[in-house]
C-alpha cells in the first residue's frame, strides 16, 4: 500500500492495535523523557543542599536575588519557557526525531557544567541554559507520541509514557535523600545528584537509532516513500504481535503537503483553543510545580529537620509513578476535559488538608494524594493539548500553549517563596487552591471533547 498522502497515513495509523510493539516504541520515547523528568524534579531535591552549602537561601530578601532558592526555581522554568516558546517550531520544520535527540544532549551536557559551578550566579545561568533543552524535549515528545499511536489508544499511550517518566522521580528523591547531606570525593552531595542526571547524554544516540520519525510529519512534508516505509514496519510489527491481519484502513482525508504558519494557532478555528489552553497552563503548573518543586522546603517549613524532610519527600515521591499507572484505567474511558476538572478539584482539597496536618502519617498521606492528583493532571494535559491542533503546526502550537505553564511555574517559584514566608504552608495551599479554581472553570467551560476521535477529525 503506497503512503502517498497524509490522509492515507492517518487512516493506516488509526487502524493499528496498541500492541507490544507500539508500547515498546512509547517506552523508548519515554526513556528520553525520563532523563528530562530527572533533571526537572532534581530542582526540589537539591534545593536543601544548595542552602546547606551557603550558596543559596530559602528566604532571600528579594524576588530576584540570585542566591534565593526561589530564583533558582525561576531560572529553571524561565529556561523551559524559552525552550518551549522560542524553539518549539523546530520540530515542525526539521522533524520530531532529530530534535528529540538534540534537546536530550543539550540539557544533559548543560547540567553537567552546572554541577561544577561555585557561585549562585553561575549555577543559575547554567540551570537556565539546561532548562531550555528540557522545555524543548517535552514539546517534542508531546508532538511525536500522538502521531505514532491510534486514536483509541492515545490516553493509554500518554499514561504509559508518564508512568515511565515519573518512575525516575523516586530515584532522584532517593539520591537526594542519600547524597545531598554528604560530601563525596570532595564534592557537595547536590553536585553528585546533578552529575548522575547528566548521564542522559550517553543514551541519546542509542535512543535516536530506535525511534522512527513521525509518518504523519513525513507525509505532510511530501516524503511519501519514507512515510510508507515507517508505516510498513509499524504494521508488520503489530501484525506479528496480534497474530492476524489488520482490517482495511477507514475513510481518509487527503491533505496537500504544506508548511504550517504560527499565525494559524491565533486565528479561527484554533484561536479559541489557544486562549483556553494558555489560561489553563498558566494555572495548572502552579499546583504541579508549586508542590512538586517545593516538597522538602514545605516540609521544613512545617518544622521538620532537613534530613528528615528529604526522607519524607522520598516517601511522597514514591507515589509519582502510581498516578499515571492508575490513570491507565480511565485514560481512554473518561473524556479528557473531565479528567482535568476532577483532578484539579482533588489537588485543591488535598493540598489544603496537607497544609493543616501536624501528624507525620497524615502529612505524608495527603502529600501522596496531592502528588497522585497532580500526576493525573500531567498525563491528561500532555495528551489533551497535543490533540487540538493539526500536524503541520502541532509542535509550535504545543510549544506556545505549554510555554505559559513554564512562565507560570517560573513566577510561581517566586510567589511560593513569598507566600511561604508570609503565611507558611497554609498560605501556599490557599494560593494553589485559587489557581485550581480558575483552571477548573476554564477547562470545564471552554475545553472541546477529544476522546476516541482521530487527530484529523479533532483538528477540523
Amino acid at each position: 500500500m503506497a503512503g502517498n498522502n497524509s490522509g492515507e497515513i492517518a487512516a493506516r495509523l488509526d487502524r493499528l492495535v496498541f500492541s507490544a510493539s507500539l508500547k515498546n516504541l512509547v517506552a523508548l520515547i519515554s526513556l528520553g523523557g525520563a532523563f528530562e523528568f530527572y533533571d526537572l524534579f532534581m530542582t526540589a531535591y537539591i534545593a536543601p543542599g544548595l542552602a546547606a552549602s551557603h550558596l543559596f537561601t530559602a528566604t532571600a530578601a528579594g524576588f530576584f536575588a540570585p542566591n534565593g532558592i526561589g530564583f533558582f526555581v525561576f531560572c529553571t522554568f524561565a529556561g523551559m519557557w524559552l525552550g518551549a516558546l522560542g524553539f518549539g517550531y523546530v520540530a515542525d520544520r526539521f522533524g520530531r526525531r532529530a530534535i528529540f535527540t538534540v534537546s536530550l544532549l543539550w540539557y544533559s551536557l548543560a547540567t553537567l557544567v552546572m554541577a561544577f559551578q561555585h557561585s549562585a550566579a553561575g549555577i543559575d545561568l547554567w540551570r537556565f541554559i539546561a532548562a531550555i533543552g528540557v522545555g524543548l524535549e517535552q514539546v517534542t515528545i508531546d508532538t511525536l507520541l500522538p502521531e505514532l499511536v491510534p486514536a483509541d489508544s492515545r490516553g493509554r499511550a500518554f499514561a504509559f509514557n508518564q508512568f515511565i517518566e515519573f518512575s525516575v522521580v523516586p530515584i532522584v528523591a532517593l539520591l537526594g535523600w542519600l547524597l545531598v547531606p554528604l560530601h563525596l570525593f570532595g564534592l557537595d552531595g547536590w553536585r553528585c545528584v546533578a552529575m548522575i542526571g547528566a548521564l542522559g547524554a550517553l543514551c541519546a544516540w542509542w535512543l535516536r537509532l530506535k525511534v522512527p520519525e513521525s509518518p504523519r510529519w513525513l507525509a505532510l512534508h511530501g516524503r511519501a516513500a519514507e512515510a510508507d516505509a515507517v508505516m510498513a514496519k509499524l504494521e508488520a510489527n503489530v501484525v506479528r504481535d496480534i497474530g492476524h491481519a489488520l482490517p482495511p484502513p477507514g475513510a481518509r482525508d487527503d491533505f496537500v503537503p504544506e508548511q504550517g504558519r504560527f499565525s494559524e494557532i491565533l486565528a479561527p478555528p484554533y484561536g479559541g483553543r489557544t486562549l483556553m489552553l494558555s489560561v489553563f497552563n498558566l494555572m495548572q503548573s502552579i499546583a504541579f510545580y508549586g508542590f512538586g518543586s517545593w516538597v522538602p522546603t514545605l516540609l521544613i517549613a512545617k518544622g521538620i529537620h532537613v534530613t528528615t524532610s528529604l526522607e519524607y519527600a522520598f516517601i511522597i515521591a514514591l507515589a509519582n509513578p502510581l498516578g499515571p499507572l492508575l490513570g491507565l484505567f480511565v485514560a481512554d474511558r473518561m473524556e479528557r476535559k473531565w479528567q482535568l476538572v476532577t483532578a484539579g478539584a482533588c489537588v485543591a482539597v488535598f493540598m489544603l488538608l496537607f497544609a493543616v496536618q501536624e501528624q507525620v502519617v497524615l502529612v505524608i498521606l495527603f502529600g501522596v494524594l496531592v502528588t497522585l492528583a497532580n500526576n493525573w493532571i500531567s498525563f491528561a494535559t500532555h495528551n489533551y493539548q497535543s490533540e487540538l491542533y493539526p500536524t503541520r503546526v502541532r509542535a509550535r502550537a504545543v510549544g506556545f500553549v505549554y510555554s505559559w505553564s513554564r512562565l507560570s511555574a517560573a513566577l510561581a517559584g517566586l510567589l511560593i517563596g513569598f507566600f511561604l514566608r508570609q503565611g507558611g504552608t497554609l498560605g501556599v495551599a490557599l494560593f494553589i487552591g485559587g489557581a485550581m479554581t480558575v483552571m477548573i472553570i476554564t477547562i470545564a467551560g471552554f475545553g472541546p471533547r477529544t476522546r476516541g476521535r482521530s487527530l484529523e477529525q479533532i483538528s477540523r
